[in-house]
């Protein structure tokens, strides 16, 4: 099993929104004790053992929007079909929080999903979509959107999570960890109906504050 998640390289996106899809490469490498220490193949990767099953780990280095060149090259070198490959990213969709597991799909939007798609030639590949919500007091409308606030999600999904969205990324990656072994060990059937629930929710703030 090829297991992908979805950034953007360099140390000015390393703890960004966007890069929740590296973050759980690198949490489930320590889990697993996967070294992702190999620079080819247009990525970051490393092979191991989950759940009695050899997977790869990659982060692509192309940048969100190429993510689908790296996955060509990894999933052509390793013979691995589609069905074969697991994308795990971010979707500001979705509250942060919650996962979605699905066995293929659109992209809904996601460019780096689009170059996957457009790469590989399918839209038949797993996916978990982690969810990071959107800027507050946006509109959840994209038919609405003005330019601005088009420029606001830009801006929200490449920086940083703030501190209260940190105690839950924990959860999140642990979530997206227990995920993958369900995947591996009974199919992606059986974790779509225990995973695509209730979404984790923030911690309510101390009273005294706003």
């Amino acid at each position: 099993m090829l297991i992908v998640g979805l950034g953007n390289p360099g140390t000015k996106y390393k703890n960004t929104r966007h890069n929740i899809g590296f973050m759980a490469v690198d949490y489930l490498s320590g889990a697993n004790s996967i070294k992702c220490s190999n620079l080819d193949f247009n990525s970051q990767w490393g092979r191991g053992i989950i759940c009695e099953r050899e997977v790869i780990l990659a982060k692509p280095q192309t940048f969100m929007n190429l993510s689908g060149k790296a996955v060509k090259v990894l999933s052509g070198f390793f013979h691995k079909e589609s069905e074969d490959i697991i994308v795990i990213y971010d979707d500001i969709d979705l509250d942060l929080g919650a996962i979605r597991i699905r066995a293929k799909g659109s992209s809904g939007g996601h460019r780096g999903i689009e170059s996957i798609i457009e790469q590989l030639g399918t839209k038949n590949f797993p996916r978990i979509r982690l969810g990071i919500g959107r800027p507050k007091d946006k509109t959840q409308d994209s038919r609405l959107k003005t330019q601005e606030q088009t420029g606001d999600v830009a801006d929200y999904v490449l920086s940083p999570f703030n501190s209260e969205e940190k105690t839950v990324l924990k959860q999140i990656l642990d979530k997206t960890k227990d995920a993958i072994d369900v995947i591996l060990k009974d199919g992606i059937e059986k974790a779509m109906n225990r995973f695509n629930k209730t979404p984790l929710t923030l911690p309510s703030p101390p009273r005294g504050e706003g």
